[in-house]
């Protein structure tokens, strides 16, 4: 269990090109909220850090499609963004935002810091620059093939197939993003951190002090990094969106995103201890404070090489204790893709599910990807939620809650002798606080959320071993015994929750009347050391259920909206076929196209694609195989007319010969329909022309 200290945690500041996801939600703000709310309730001093980052090149993109201005886009999406988290219930000290005056303030004080100090390398270089744009392009204003996986959609500052560190000029077949022309090649002077300078104190630091603490993925990736030889990085753009370059001769420059992002956990908790009263820099300088940063792997060289490199470079900051990275989540078998809307979005889950916050926290942490990629499904939300939440945690406080109201109106009761079973019971609960604070404390939470339902298993299973419903009839003192030791459990639950299931927590805390003014409350360490959590002659309120149901119909509708974003996507990435070769009026005049009616209509036998029709051309009646049965029953066409090519050459298929074409087109859901004739003026036999 952590001892008692100072902490700072941060979360990796969102960028305000979007909302938030339940990918960005599994990979760090549950994790990082957990352990936060955990650290708390165990005695120590928090900063739990974030805010939105709003100089990342993606937010010009994005305004630039939307026809705005990046003010519009980021003062829109930090809202969504930090409505979102304080509705999910991410419990941040403070979250700011990275165009507030003390961040820009924050981070060119520290620039200028470096400059001063001779941190920087100052080096004129070809970049790449759009000439059509009439601009330099910045690192996600490029994209090409990456030159060691292949990737052809690598970012000109890293390929998210392979997870590659690249400059723009490592690209192969470059492009802008801006005008979709090839770049040239163009000087401009730009400020430079000496990364190889400081591959000592990472090897030191990382592969030396934190071989066998960090991250198997963390490590891996930082030693990676570092064997394949750092080089200097540069800290300056040429963009006229970001914080300008506080030095001279640096007009029409603007600091690396990835410079100023990582400050911005600076500049929050400055603005958070001013407002607080608090003096901040203990909690980025002082040696005995635990800085740990909750981030995604994609992120893992910029906090665990590039501002350690610069804290270093600064010197007086502390370094980060821990930076526990996840693996990506994916949705339904696909990869999470915000340019795709294939994902599910936080403030539309809340507004869809508004009483079911912990239900997502849940699923999200039981299923985290914390060693390698996992999927989220709808239906595995929905059974952790009726199969887990609600049958084994909700059904054992409902049972606890009904029964103690039936029996003692709401009145603890006071024990007998307990019995061996009890006392056994009761010694596993207290064990609990240490083996989930074990689990959170080495960033296992979805080890910690599991054993966090083992004590709700562990109440389910003494009531109906010892089956109070029957007792009571025949051993009342026995009941009572029964009923206290279950109460203790639930006690317990209410406060362990806390961390992973806060507003479940709230809730259950409410229907025991603790932890409420001038009730009884207990913490996270008590429980281990108390004899009595919930005493006798204590009144309990009436209980309400904790957790329903998620249904069949809930989780359909979430997967038909995931099934539309399928289908528009594949419609929007359809490619159109080129125009054929030019026909000749007279190659037109030989088609003979005319209305028919469908008479008949039947499946081809062993065939999953075609109908065999009876069309009425007004010439005839005559047979044409059709390739639509995936689209249409045959009683649902019979008497439909249709556009038939009459004086196509007959064509046997699977031995029935065909007179004819039915013409069709495709939706871009990719459903077929037919050209349909006005079906009140057109008799079979009229001419298409």
């Amino acid at each position: 269990m952590s001892t008692t200290g100072r902490y700072t945690i941060t979360a990796a500041l969102p960028y305000t090109n979007g909302p938030i996801h339940i990918g960005h939600l599994a990979g760090v703000y549950v994790p990082a909220d957990i352990y936060s709310r955990y650290l708390r309730m165990t005695g120590n001093d928090v900063a739990f850090i974030c805010g939105s980052d709003e100089h990342g090149a993606a937010i010009p993109m994005r305004a630039k499609k939307e026809g705005v201005s990046p003010q519009v886009i980021i003062d829109k999406y930090h809202q969504i963004i930090k409505q979102s988290f304080h509705d999910f219930g991410i419990s941040f000290d403070n979250y700011s935002r990275t165009s507030a005056a003390v961040h820009h303030e924050t981070a060119s004080d520290f620039f200028k810091k470096l400059y001063n100090d001779g941190k920087f390398i100052e080096e004129t270089s070809e970049q790449l620059y759009d000439p059509e744009a009439e601009q330099f392009l910045a690192d996600r204003f490029v994209i090409g093939t990456c030159p060691k996986c292949g990737h052809e959609e690598a970012y000109g500052d890293q390929c998210e197939k392979c997870g590659s560190s690249l400059n723009a000029t490592d690209l192969i077949n470059p492009k802008s993003t801006i005008s979709g022309s090839e770049p040239i090649l163009k000087q401009t002077k730009h400020w430079f951190l000496p990364l190889d300078q400081y591959e000592d104190f990472l090897k030191e630091w990382v592969l030396v002090g934190h071989k066998k603490d960090w991250k198997t993925n963390v490590y891996g990736q930082i030693k990676s990094w570092i064997d394949d030889g750092l080089r200097p990085r540069a800290v300056t753009r040429d963009l006229d969106w970001g914080i300008p370059v506080p030095v001279a001769g640096a007009e029409g420059k603007v600091l690396y995103v990835w410079f100023d992002a990582p400050i911005g956990y600076i500049s929050s908790t400055k603005e958070w201890a001013e407002r607080e009263g608090k003096d901040w820099e203990p909690y980025w300088k002082d040696k005995n404070t635990k800085l740990v940063h909750f981030i995604g792997k994609d992120n893992i060289v910029f906090h665990c090489i590039i501002f350690p490199s610069m804290l270093k470079a600064e010197g007086s900051y502390i370094l980060p204790e821990n930076v526990p990275a996840n693996e990506f989540l994916n949705l339904e078998g696909n990869k999470l893709s915000t340019s795709k809307n294939w994902a599910v979005w936080l403030h539309e889950y809340l507004e869809e599910f508004p009483d079911k916050q912990d239900v997502l926290r849940y699923a999200l942490t039981a299923n985290a990807p914390e060693t390698k990629d996992n999927d989220f499904t709808w239906k595995d939300f929905q059974a952790r939620n009726n199969n887990e939440l609600v049958a084994i945690f909700g059904n054992f406080i409902n049972r606890v809650i009904v029964l103690t109201n039936k029996y003692y109106n709401g009145i603890v009761p006071s024990p007998s002798t307990f019995s061996e079973i009890d006392q056994k019971v009761l010694a596993e609960l207290k064990a609990y606080p240490a083996v989930i604070a074990s689990s959170i404390d080495r960033y296992r939470f979805r080890e910690a959320s599991q054993e966090l339902l083992n004590v709700a298993r562990l109440g389910n299973k003494y009531l109906a071993d010892e089956e109070p419903w029957k007792l009571v009839k025949t051993d009342e003192e026995r009941t009572k015994t029964i009923m206290y030791v279950a109460l203790q459990i639930a006690s317990a639950l209410a406060t362990l929750s806390e961390p992973f299931l806060p507003f479940t927590s709230t809730k259950l805390k409410s229907m025991l009347n603790i932890g409420l003014e001038g009730t009884v409350a207990t913490e996270w360490n008590a429980i281990a050391t108390t004899e009595v959590l919930l005493p006798s002659s204590h009144q309990i309120e009436k209980g309400t259920l904790l957790f329903s149901k998620i249904e069949d119909t809930e989780i359909q509708k979430q997967l038909d909206k995931l099934e539309a974003t399928k289908k528009a996507n594949e419609a929007e990435n359809k490619v159109v076929e080129p125009q054929k070769e030019t026909a000749t009026f007279e190659d037109f005049t030989k088609l003979d196209i005319r209305v028919g009616t469908i008479i008949e209509a039947e499946k081809m036998p062993k065939a999953k694609k075609l109908l065999v029709l009876k069309v009425n051309t007004g010439i005839n009646i005559r047979t044409i195989v059709s390739g639509i049965a995936e689209h249409f029953s045959p009683e649902e066409i019979v008497g439909k007319k249709v556009t038939v090519l009459v004086n196509l050459a007959p064509r046997k298929l699977r031995g029935v010969e065909s007179e004819g074409m039915i013409l069709m087109t495709e939706t871009p859901e990719g459903k077929l329909v037919f050209l349909n004739p006005d079906e009140d003026n057109v008799s079979p036999g009229a001419i298409v022309s």
